[in-house]
């Protein structure tokens, strides 16, 4: 049987759109399979100030216009489907989708993941505009301002002591009256001055007026509440990658969920690749997924021109 495409693309976020890219660039017949908007993580990103080539930063709505304008203009198209299952095991790559399947020779998943919500009130209010989810990304918004981080895993107490280069003061609240994170992060949190504990609480509702400038929390031993003054609220409940889709297909998942690949974006199944925050050791920023799609494509590109032992 004769594919529909060279190469079907699972999600249109920056790490789907670079694979596009380069993908058309090599004169196969691509396609991006997007269930919602091209852009992904970046377009709930007010300013990217760290990505190359933009010293002023970039909105990030606009640049996921512009990366998918650059793919479309060679030749990549673009379909808004609901991607349901894989069938991967042959020659033949089948992606089906709630409107129709899709067939091609080589399938790259670009799926990211999304970071788990507090569900809270405020907190999609103010995503942008004082809550974030990315220390790293947004840190810098913040120098010189008080701000709290909410967790109390590795990524939280990690993400934590990156801001005590950047903020004023970080206060850390907490559910439990001690940290998840390991041993050497915890020393590292409890060791440093710019670095509070709030224990015991969670977090109510983010307020705030144009901007987050309040949290209510409450004690969970006494169920008192109290609003508690900051300027950035970071989130670090946990992430899951986005591979609902992928668990009755053969493509190998860790234990959280992501996909599993090798230095050159390859599966065990040949022909199929990952990309960007979906696979597993991504690092979640911008410019590591803009490079995983650009590897996944080349990749897919010598299996389809060289076979799997190109």
């Amino acid at each position: 049987m004769k594919p529909d495409y060279d190469v079907v693309i699972i999600g249109g976020g920056a790490a789907g759109l670079s694979a596009a890219l380069y993908a058309v660039r090599a004169q196969l017949k691509t396609v991006v399979i997007e269930k919602l908007a091209c852009g992904g993580q970046i377009l709930t990103t007010d300013v990217i100030e760290n990505y190359p080539g933009f010293p002023q930063g970039i909105k990030g709505p606009d640049l996921a216009k512009l990366m998918e304008e650059q793919a479309a203009r060679f030749g990549s198209q673009v379909i808004y489907d609901q991607v349901e299952k894989l069938d991967v095991g042959g020659k033949v790559k089948a992606v089906i989708g709630a409107e129709k399947t899709y067939t091609a020779r080589a399938v790259i998943i670009a799926t990211g993941g999304e970071h788990n919500k507090l569900g809270v009130p405020g907190e999609e209010e103010y995503a942008g505009r004082g809550v974030s989810y990315c220390a790293t990304c947004d840190g810098n918004f913040f120098a010189n301002m008080p701000v709290v981080v909410i967790g109390g895993g590795d990524a939280a107490i990690d993400e934590g002591l990156y801001l005590t280069r950047l903020a004023q003061q970080v206060t850390v609240v907490h559910r439990r009256d001690e940290l998840r994170a390991s041993k050497v992060l915890q020393e590292r949190a409890l060791a440093s001055p710019k670095m509070d504990f709030l224990w015991s609480h969670v977090v109510r509702e983010v307020r705030g007026n144009s901007e987050v400038d309040r949290l209510l929390v409450e004690d969970v031993k006494t169920g008192k509440q109290r609003e508690f003054p900051t300027k950035g609220v970071f989130i670090y409940v946990g992430f899951h990658p986005a591979t609902e889709s992928l668990k009755s297909s053969a493509v190998p998942l860790d234990k959280a969920g992501h996909v599993i690949t090798n230095i050159r974006m390859e599966t065990a199944i040949p022909g199929v690749f990952a990309c960007g925050d979906v696979r597993q050791f991504s690092d979640r920023q911008l410019g590591s997924a803009v490079g995983d799609g650009i590897t996944a494509a080349l990749s897919a590109y010598r299996y389809i021109t060289e076979g799997p032992e190109g």
